[in-house]
């Protein structure tokens, strides 16, 4: 491939993103995005689900580890959105040079500094898997699950790190075969590791390891040698204070927001220890439907960012408000059709993950409908959150992606709690979802005032 091949074919890219009429821009980005993360929610869901065969206390360690993963997440979100919004501006003003060197900075930095936070946590792993609010029963199960997922988070995070570069430059179908692989990969290898091969537990965090490492090496290999794609190559790898310092104004919203995730999500473990494993196991399962319906709206936000940062990086700034309301719009329908499926439907969805245990079922069930309440109203959150980040809005974008799971979310809890046991626990997420509109409404309110002002 010749140096005027590819640049003709960036050059065709920034045509296509800043005069494409911006609703079928946003859903041809935004399909392969939903998908993306919906992949990204089966990797976990497929884990649960084959696990829920051999009892309560082993579904329950795999909800024990979602902290760690979203740690694992957050560090490939933080290098990964930090460096694709700057890629993003960087092609919509046109200056490749920069946008290269940040993409290999970003991929290089994000592998080593998760393999450094996973030997910690092998080294550590017993006072690791208590402070994740483990009980005596879940234990040993929970143990052996961690203990290859920090194997493979180098490779989690340095493909969380491609796939958001890859839909940061327009490129999310290219994104999503990497992804997708890995997935089916997943759900194949895990009955063979838990059943056929009697691993249990430990079975299915091998098969996700393989799974993670094998989706890493596609979206490197395939991913980002397309001449329309910027390449990771060592000699574009470019360290320094100022690259770092994009990189932290546009991830560390994303790292705030998984990082707080984790911690809420330990507090809430330790809340539920009392109840037992039931609960542990049907909280568990309650956040991994939420997370199911929120792949929507992070997906469909992830093809706005996108169509964001290239606008506004070209100063279109009347491209960027109208992407964003029809986002709004789209998002909250579909999350209020998903919404009410699944509320008519708690009890059965419960039951596909542990249809032998009742009260993991009545518990589950009446969660998820509490947090079926707040979910059309989480689009908009989410939304505002991706628009300040990509804008390099660092200081609105962190107060926001602090907002709902550790403004409101953790004294919820410590409030809710004493009161009402677990059906406060179960509350606080709803209330919280709710709650965090307060700050973002006013928000984006003053930045679209903003971007109205400067078109003139």
């Amino acid at each position: 491939m010749s140096v005027n091949e590819a640049s003709q074919a960036k050059n065709e890219k920034f045509t296509r993103m800043t005069t494409t009429p911006v609703e079928g821009l946003v859903l041809s980005l935004a399909g392969p995005s939903i998908t993306i993360m919906l992949i990204s929610a089966l990797y976990n869901m497929a884990d649960t689900y084959f696990v829920s065969s051999l009892g309560t206390s082993q579904v329950a360690a795999v909800g024990i580890a979602f902290p760690l993963m979203a740690v694992i997440q957050a560090m490939g979100f933080f290098f990964g959105q930090g460096s694709g919004n700057y890629i993003s501006r960087a092609l919509g003003a046109q200056d490749t040079e920069n946008a290269y060197r940040m993409a290999a900075t970003g991929f290089i930095s994000s592998f080593f500094a998760m393999a450094i936070i996973a030997g910690a946590g092998l080294v550590c792993l017993k006072p690791l898997i208590e402070g994740l609010g483990t009980t005596q029963t879940i234990r040993p199960f929970a143990t052996e699950y961690v203990f290859f997922i920090l194997l493979a988070s180098p490779w989690m995070a340095a493909a969380t790190v491609l796939n958001q570069q890859l839909r940061f430059q327009g490129s999310a179908a290219i994104a999503m075969v990497g992804m997708l692989s890995g997935a089916i990969l997943n759900i194949f290898l895990d009955p063979i590791f838990i059943f056929v091969l009697g691993f249990g537990v430990k079975g299915a965090a091998i098969a996700t390891m393989i799974s993670q490492i094998t989706s890493c090496l596609i979206l490197l290999c395939y991913g980002t040698t397309r001449k329309d794609s910027i390449p990771i190559k060592l000699k574009y790898f470019s360290p320094s204070a100022a690259r770092y310092a994009e990189m932290f104004r546009g991830g560390i919203p994303a790292l705030l927001r998984q990082g707080i995730m984790s911690i809420s999500t330990i507090i809430i473990n330790h809340f539920a220890r009392p109840y037992g494993d039931a609960a542990i196991a049907a909280i568990s399962i309650t956040n991994r439907l939420g997370m199911f319906a929120n792949s929507v709206v992070l997906g469909f936000g992830q093809g706005f960012q996108p169509v964001c940062g290239f606008n506004y990086g070209a100063k279109l700034y009347s491209r960027v408000k109208k992407a964003f309301w029809f986002c709004v719009h789209f998002c909250f329908i579909g999350l209020l059709i998903i919404s009410a499926a699944l509320a008519i439907f708690a009890p059965q969805i419960i039951a596909l993950f542990r249809k032998d245990d009742l009260e993991v079922i009545t518990l589950g069930a009446r969660g998820l409908r509490l947090l079926c309440v707040s979910l059309p109203f989480t689009g908009i959150v989410i939304l505002v959150n991706m628009m300040t980040q990509t804008m390099g809005k660092a200081m609105e974008a962190s107060i926001i992606a602090l907002s709902r799971q550790g403004l409101f979310l953790i004294p919820c809890l410590f409030a809710l709690s004493p009161v009402l046991g677990l059906l406060g626990i179960q509350l606080a997420t709803p209330v919280s979802n709710l709650a965090s509109l307060i700050i973002v409404i006013p928000v984006s309110s003053r930045i679209l005032k903003i971007l109205s002002v400067k078109e003139v």
